[in-house]
């Protein structure tokens, strides 16, 4: 607890025991009754403060407003003790909604623990000790064991384990060493690390997770819009109608002055809606906290309830579905070894940057390969290159027979490089990404969780997209598309799912940024995703792992039926405890219980999200 909610714990503490005391000495009978302003003064004295100053700038109809007016005038009709219950009571539901909202607080806070305070720039003065945000993109930092990671960087020097558990939830420490990257909020765990900067602080992975909590406050989901335009209205409308309950049957002759009043009073103790004010937000924070500990990013509770109700859900393929680094998954020499043919593959390759040309590089054991003499790159078709007086050629079908040279066409998924040597074609090798561990497993959890439909939407060639297509248990796949014709494809599923329900997209890439965007729910890769991925995204998986899709979905569907079950209990007993005062049949006591006791349980409820357990 802090120092406030002890105070108010011990004002509670004590207005109660005299309160106790009044009540069962004949002190707190007859004429004796202003004794009990002591306790009520004791425990409401801030609440009477806060009415007035809200008064004094126009702002009549709230909790505070309702609190005075009904416990002041339990003391003109002479309940002098029902007022001291309703202003002890109530009072102790602040307590419950101070603790529960500070608790929801502290687990987002602890996120706060990711920014770190210094980093250790190596300069030409020496090992310098500046803010994250001085340090410029190039520069090296040491990073000592113990200390948090300040910005992003590639290992240049040290080796070490790194406890990611704050970004991404998982408490296997990961290893790292030259040419490695490492991000921001991570704990070096053993050895000393020097890394090349490679972000900016603004634009570092421990500034982007804090951006995207705190502001997810700032989108309401449905239900918290709804409570704020509800509560707008609503407490004007219970103040008129207990105003009009306390005059208007009265000189109509239906009974007397103080009963009425009485009543109205009742009325008015009832309708503060503070279990709705408060549980609903609380409920839909403590949700963004508990998937925030699991490495799932929220940027608002508008999304935490849309992703209540996915209908269906399209993956990219590279880097999503698949690890994104691609190897050698089939050789296929023709009059040579595999050896042979893989060492004048990489020996035509050894030129190129291409991603293909490395991995075919890779993909040969021995070395040293033959010395290239000369190399011409044809863009879109493969390398002609020179080695010790051969002239060399891998590619495309296409190139080899552009040189006249005739090769079986290749049916394994993925892509195919074709290698000839002075006009003798030696064979070919596939190429192709492979399935991400645990990505099967994702699926089918997705399936189990409600999910009617996957889609594979890749620009790969219809082979490559069938293949992971039927690895992973995948419903449909649309292959061979350009980012505008992922878009169109995500337009047309929009169209076909179910009313009320939601279409989410996963990707990881640039050109997945407009898809992202398109989609109801966009949720990002944010270990290996790209910049515009994270920020066009509403949700961010911050390992990569794809089986925390199906986690968010559990976690915003509990977040939904919490924040349901609130309203329900909510408006259902303030509602018949309301009618019931109108008539006659609902004493002050029922009125306590009708909004501090729903208050208390619809907080508890609430609080229920800070503990969401692991599936």
């Amino acid at each position: 607890m802090s120092r406030k909610q002890k105070k108010m714990l011990w004002r509670i503490l004590a207005a109660g025991a005299l309160f106790l005391l009044l009540g069962v000495t004949p002190l707190g009978e007859g004429a004796w009754w202003p004794l009990y302003l002591i306790p009520y003064g004791l425990v409401g004295w801030d609440v009477l403060l806060r009415a007035g100053k809200n008064m004094g700038h126009g702002q009549l109809f709230d909790e505070h407003f309702l609190m005075s007016v009904a416990t002041i005038g339990a003391f003109a009709c002479g309940q002098a003790p029902e007022a001291v219950a309703v202003m002890l009571f109530y009072q102790v539901g602040e307590l419950f909604q101070s603790v529960a909202v500070g608790r929801s607080r502290r687990s987002i806070a602890g996120l706060m623990e990711l920014r770190p305070d210094w980093a250790y720039v190596e300069r030409a003065e020496g090992l310098c000790q500046v803010d994250p945000e001085e340090v410029a993109v190039g520069e090296v930092i040491q990073v000592r064991p113990g200390e948090r990671i300040p910005l992003d960087g590639e290992v240049v020097e040290g080796s070490s384990s790194l406890d990611t558990a704050a970004l991404t939830g998982e408490s296997v420490p990961r290893a790292v060493g030259p040419g490695e990257q490492a991000a921001s909020g991570c704990v070096n765990l053993t050895g000393l690390l020097r890394l090349r900067v490679s972000r900016p602080y603004a634009d570092s992975t421990v500034a982007k997770i804090l951006d995207l909590v705190e502001n997810a406050g700032e989108k309401k989901a449905r239900a918290e819009q709804f409570i704020t335009r509800f509560a707008r209205y609503y407490t004007p409308v219970v103040v008129w109608a207990a105003v009009a309950l306390a005059v208007l049957p009265p000189l109509l002759g239906m009974g007397p002055w103080m009963m009425w009043v009485q009543r109205a009073l009742n009325f008015l103790v009832v309708s503060c809606p503070c279990a709705l004010v408060i549980s609903i937000p609380l409920t839909f924070f403590g949700g963004i906290g508990g998937a925030s500990r699991r490495g799932i990013l929220v940027k608002g509770g508008n999304y935490l309830e849309g992703l209540a109700k996915p209908s269906v859900v399209a993956f990219d393929k590279t880097g999503t579905l698949t690890r994104g680094v691609f190897s050698v998954t089939q050789v296929c020499p023709a009059g040579v070894t595999e050896e042979e043919l893989l060492l004048w593959a990489a020996a035509a390759e050894q030129s190129s940057n291409h991603p293909v040309a490395r991995c075919v590089m890779q993909a040969c054991p021995q070395r040293p390969l033959p010395q290239l003499e000369w190399a011409e790159e044809l863009a879109g078709r493969g390398v002609r290159s020179g080695a010790e007086g051969h002239i060399l050629l891998a590619g495309s079908r296409r190139l080899l027979e552009e040189a006249g040279i005739p090769c079986p066409e290749g049916d394994a998924p993925g892509t195919v490089v074709y290698v000839a040597r002075d006009g003798q074609y030696l064979g070919r090798l596939t190429v192709a990404d492979q399935p991400k561990e645990g990505a099967a497993q994702a699926l089918k959890d997705l399936k189990a969780a409600g999910v009617s439909a996957t889609v594979l939407l890749t620009g790969d060639n219809q082979a490559a997209g069938l293949a992971v297509g039927q690895a992973l248990g995948i419903d449909r796949v649309y292959a061979q598309l350009l980012p505008g014709d992922k878009v169109a494809q995500v337009e047309r599923l929009l169209q076909e799912k179910a009313p009320g329900t939601n279409l989410v997209y996963v990707g990881d890439g640039i050109n997945d940024a407009p898809v992202l965007t398109r989609a109801d729910i966009g949720v990002a890769m944010g270990a290996m995703g790209s910049d515009a991925a994270i920020e066009a995204a509403d949700v961010v998986l911050m390992d990569d792992d794809l089986s925390k899709l199906a986690e968010a979905i559990r976690i915003a569907r509990r977040t939904v039926t919490i924040a349901r079950e609130n309203l329900v209990l909510a408006l259902g007993i303030k509602g018949l405890v309301l009618a019931l005062s109108a008539v006659g049949y609902a004493n002050l006591w029922m009125a306590v219980f009708a909004d501090v006791g729903v208050t208390v349980l619809a907080i508890l409820n609430a609080a229920r999200m800070l503990y969401t357990p692991k599936s």
